[in-house]
Parts: C-alpha cells; structure tokens; sequence
C-alpha cells in the first residue's frame, strides 16, 4: 500500500517546485511520510502522509485515492486537504482558509489526521527557517500571506489543537520550530 502511495505521489507531483527554494516538491510529501514515520507505522497513516497534498495541489481526487488505495487513506487526505477558493485571491481568504484547518483538526476522530497535519506543518516551518536564514524578511514575499504574525497565530492555534499528540520528538520540534521562526516578531 504505502509503495503505492509514494508511486502516486511521484506522478502526482512530478515537475513541480517547492516556494522559495525551487526543490522538487516531492520532497515535502517525503519528509512528511519521514516524520510520521517517526510516530507511527500505521500504513494508512503513511500512505495518506505522503499524499496529504495531492487532493488540494493536484488533479488527484479523493475518489481516485479511495479506488487505489482504500477509505480511510483517501479521508485523511481530504481531512488534510484545504479548501483553497479556486481562483479567488489567496491572500484575502488566507485567514478564513487557516482558521478551517484548525477548527478541523481540533475535531478530527482519527489520530491520523493530526499526525499529518502535525508533520505537515514541521515540514513547512523547518523550510519557512531556512528561508529565512537564506533570504532574511524576503523570505515573506514567497508566500501569500506575508505578515509573519499571521502565520504565527496559525502555527500556535495548531500546536493547541495537537496537545493531545504532543509526547512524541515530531510535537517537540514543532514547538521549538515556532519559536525559532516566530520569537523575532512576537513581543510576549
């Protein structure tokens, strides 16, 4: 199953870049499943790590991922997957957008779903540091939000709703990622 996932997840991601970084992005999805991996060795939660963002950055839809693989690895991507407005501006709903996805993950039934959404967001801040360090403030104008206390807000209200989870190396490092990432602009 999880062979299958990844080989998904190749052509699904294939020719696109990371922001900011010009990586291949298929090394986010794999960094992802490297970290949950670190948590669990749940297939279904792997599998589904390693394609948490074809649903919302690919033409791969949740019913393919349900024909390929099963339910549940199709419903933890979905639970991971967000409602992005289409064509509408990504800066003006950025805010409505985020508070979604934690108003979702403070409900989510399976353990699996946070543990994505944890990794996910390691991921995102461990590449949000290197930019930084790479590029200083610029770093800001790869993103559709540029103001770092908004993602600030959005990283905490996460770590909140992922308390539960948080007796694992992964919750750890999220915790200590915010702050390397956020304490320049937070004034507590």
């Amino acid at each position: 199953m999880l062979d299958k996932a990844i080989e998904i997840a190749f052509e699904a991601h294939k020719g696109a870049k990371r922001k900011g970084n010009n990586q291949p992005y298929i090394f986010h999805p794999l960094e992802v499943l490297s970290l949950a991996s670190m948590i669990t060795d749940d297939d279904d939660i792997l599998s589904a790590a390693v394609l948490h963002d074809t649903v919302e950055d690919t033409p791969v839809t949740v019913d393919y991922l349900r024909s390929k693989l099963n339910d549940r690895i199709a419903e933890l991507v979905c639970d991971e997957s967000e409602d992005k407005r289409g064509q509408v501006n990504k800066a003006g709903t950025w805010v409505e957008r985020k508070q979604e996805t934690i108003d979702k993950i403070r409900v989510a039934s399976d353990v699996g779903s946070k543990i994505i959404c944890l990794c996910d967001k390691v991921s995102n801040l461990r590449s949000f540091n290197q930019l930084l360090l790479m590029y200083g403030e610029q770093a800001w104008d790869n993103f559709n939000m540029k103001d770092p206390l908004k993602h600030y807000w959005y990283y905490s209200e996460i770590a909140k709703a992922l308390e539960d989870i948080n007796d694992n190396v992964v919750y750890k490092e999220f915790i200590f990622l915010i702050d390397a990432v956020f304490s320049k602009y937070v004034k507590e």
